[in-house]
């Protein structure tokens, strides 16, 4: 059985393609067959923080990879091969209520609707204190390896 504790202890430089500077998820803290939990800390260097505040694309590359970190978890221990590149091929029903600050430490959830041959369909929410600051429906899809 996968636990929180087993999930935290993973680098999520190993579930990405993304590298630093641009990696936008901190911990993998939940993971299932249509679930996936990340959980990040804003900090003041993140490209997407300006004046001391998480920016909206930040919040929906946030979602993004948390779907990464989702197919990068399934790749690496479940199908036992390479990460894949992913890629937005939608955004829809976007709403942002509200942006993180540095410091705070926003939870993103990630919920599969459908997948199948290399597109997921899934929603998003980014809470942060409880409160509900992004949902989105994203299509993500994965480019084969060549």
């Amino acid at each position: 059985m996968v636990t929180e504790e087993s999930l935290r202890n993973i680098d999520i430089h190993e579930l990405l393609p993304q590298q630093e500077p641009f990696v936008m998820v901190g911990k993998l803290t939940a993971f299932d067959e249509k679930r996936t939990v990340t959980e990040t800390v804003i900090k003041e260097d993140n490209i997407f923080v300006s004046d001391g505040v998480f920016s909206a694309p930040g919040l929906v590359e946030n979602i993004a990879q948390t779907c990464a970190a989702r197919i990068g978890y399934v790749n690496k221990y479940i199908l036992k091969k390479g990460i894949q590149l992913g890629f937005i091929g939608a955004i829809r029903n976007l709403e942002i209520v509200g942006c993180p600050k540095v410091g705070d430490v926003i939870t993103t959830c990630v919920t599969v609707i459908d997948d199948v041959l290399g597109m997921t369909l899934a929603n998003g929410v980014v809470t942060c204190n409880g409160e509900t600051l992004a949902t989105t429906e994203i299509k993500i899809a994965v480019k084969e390896a060549e």
